[in-house]
């Protein structure tokens, strides 16, 4: 009875922890090749024709942790070097206990410098809509060192803890990104929640924590041809790095996408702050329109014997890849370095 106790105060102490902090982590999917505008919005429009997104993400499910979907479309208007999109995502703290809400939309600018070398600027706005469930918290004052969260009535533990006025808040949401690349080579950098928006449920007089932090996104990567010759179909490899930072939390991801004619495969290291986070394994199928990928995340923390890692699945459907598509005379072929985007 104490072990399960102390799991059920330790696991609810996390989520509030986490609560108060409203979130100080966005959700990062480790497949962020799969909805590039997601890292940087600069990214919208990275195919002439639709692209459309499906992801699902269960980070911990021994814990119940962390549950994400999102989907996004996007594509761009070649004829005025503009790229646009739009975002649906939800996320899942603590079997329901935060739940998080959004939807944006992406534009971006694509300036070509000379004949090997583009800028694009992107800027992003949404809605975020998040909601406490009060009533699955347990606190140290439900808590009984025999019968857990009940008397011995079987009745449950009341909290003294104060109730939120507003369990629900929602906020607008702003955010901007450049994107550098050649057929070769990219970069860029994004910056999220610009206006760092309040989005907590208590007083700020308790000085708990005044707004969303702005989360900086740096990132680069590459593409090589395996072969002769450049092919849009055949092998290469994109070794790729990604830094996020968001209030005190900050993440390094480093490693590489190999794509083999119709089959694909990655694995990536993620530090975390001071600690070896995880190790990212992917594997992945693609066949005309559709891609379908999962990826675990292996934990390497010290939650690694009771998180149960990350589970990751993506679908994509690249509408550049129809037969109609490639006939018609617009259609080029895209020399650049993201073909593990698309």
């Amino acid at each position: 009875m104490v072990s399960k106790i102390l799991k059920v105060l330790f696991f609810n102490l996390f989520l509030f922890s986490t609560v108060v902090q409203l979130r100080a982590q966005d959700p990062v999917f480790s497949q962020f090749y799969s909805s590039p505008v997601q890292i940087n919005p600069a990214f919208a429009g990275n195919t002439l024709n639709p692209f459309i997104s499906l992801q699902y993400r269960n980070q911990w499910p021994a814990l119940k942790a962390y549950v994400t979907y999102a989907a996004t479309y996007d594509q761009a208007i070649p004829d005025l070097n503009i790229g646009t999109g739009i975002l649906l995502m939800t996320d899942n703290a603590g079997d329901g206990i935060y739940k998080t809400n959004q939807v944006a939309g992406f534009f971006s600018y694509d300036l070509q410098l000379g004949n090997d070398i583009h800028t694009k600027i992107g800027v992003e706005a949404g809605y975020v809509q998040s909601r406490l469930n009060w009533n699955k918290l347990v606190f140290f004052d439900q808590l009984d060192p025999r019968y857990g969260t009940k008397d011995a009535a079987g009745n449950p533990n009341l909290s003294g803890e104060q109730r939120p006025d507003n369990l629900n808040q929602g906020i607008l949401d702003l955010g901007a990104g450049i994107l550098a690349y050649n057929h070769t080579y990219y970069a860029g950098m994004s910056y999220k929640h610009l206006t760092s928006p309040d989005v907590s449920y208590f007083n700020k007089n308790n000085k708990l924590f005044v707004g969303l932090p702005t989360r900086i996104t740096v990132h680069a990567g590459a593409q090589y041809a395996l072969g002769s010759s450049y092919s849009p179909s055949g092998v290469f490899i994109s070794p790729n790095i990604m830094y996020v930072k968001q209030g005190e939390f900050s993440q390094i991801n480093g490693g590489a996408y190999i794509g083999i004619n119709k089959f694909f495969f990655g694995g990536w290291y993620r530090h975390s702050g001071q600690n070896a986070d995880a190790i990212i394994g992917l594997v992945g199928f693609q066949q005309d329109i559709l891609k379908i990928g999962y990826s675990y995340d292996f934990t390497l923390s010290g939650l690694s014997g009771n998180s149960g890692g990350s589970h990751e699945v993506s679908l994509t459907f690249n509408f550049d890849n129809t037969e109609r598509a490639k006939k018609r005379q617009r259609y080029r072929d895209m020399q650049d370095c993201f073909k593990m985007f698309r």
